[in-house]
């Protein structure tokens, strides 16, 4: 089976390069797809009536999407190979942009908008640096010369990363994409493990405390004038 792991902002594309990847399949190609989002979500559901394939979704909730999908995956991953599918493609909402939510043996697919603003990849690196591949989407929608400015930004976070650039809308430019999507490697029996660690801890807010001040909470917590967070407490 093949994993493919779309991650990115909300409103970037995610879902409309899902559904060109999954138009650009060949015939032997048996996708399935689970959807993480938080509160709210309907693309599991017009992908199902899209493409008659078998979709699932999952809300955080109170958690993380990226975690969120992390806890699940294996679960997802049994679904898929009970229904003999031979690819499994997730799309997490993504919405911290700290955590890498790619595995090995996965191609991670990075999904901006080219209209976000041209320092939006440097805002969202941890996202982009374990990625393979970035879509920046609405290309349509600027300039050259921004599009030459949004690369390099990207470039700054990953210098020798696949970019590719679309409207994704119309599928343009996506052949390379698809390439990728066919060289990539089927899951080995080896353990899927994350690339990356998540974020180093977190703090008492998460959890629910409402009072202000560093003073109140533990975790990781930042003083006004520390230009780095500290850990305090368990």
């Amino acid at each position: 089976m093949k994993l493919i792991i779309v991650a990115g902002p909300p409103s970037g594309g995610k879902t409309a390069v899902i559904r060109q990847i999954i138009k650009s399949l060949p015939e032997d190609a048996l996708p399935a797809f689970l959807k993480v989002d938080v509160v709210h979500a309907t693309e599991d559901e017009e992908l199902a009536e899209e493409f008659g394939i078998p979709t699932k979704k999952v809300y955080s909730g109170d958690l993380c999407p990226d975690h969120m999908g992390i806890l699940v995956l294996a679960d997802a991953l049994s679904w898929a190979d009970e229904l003999s599918r031979n690819m499994l493609i997730v799309e997490s909402a993504g919405l911290c942009l700290r955590c890498t939510p790619y595995t090995t043996y996965s191609l991670g697919i990075t999904v901006i908008s080219a209209i976000s603003g041209t320092n939006s990849p440097l805002k969202m690196a941890p996202l982009i640096a374990l990625a393979d591949v970035v879509v920046v989407t609405k290309t349509d929608l600027v300039s050259q010369a921004e599009k030459e400015v949004f690369r390099e930004s990207i470039r700054k976070v990953v210098n020798d990363i696949d970019i590719v650039e679309t409207n994704a809308i119309q599928g343009t430019g996506l052949r390379y994409l698809m390439r990728r999507i066919a060289s990539q490697a089927d899951i080995e029996a080896e353990p899927v493990t994350l690339r990356g660690a998540p974020p180093l801890g977190v703090c008492t807010i998460c959890i629910g405390k409402k009072e202000i001040g560093w003073q109140k909470h533990f975790g990781m917590i930042r003083p006004l004038d520390m230009p780095e967070s500290m850990y305090r407490g368990d």
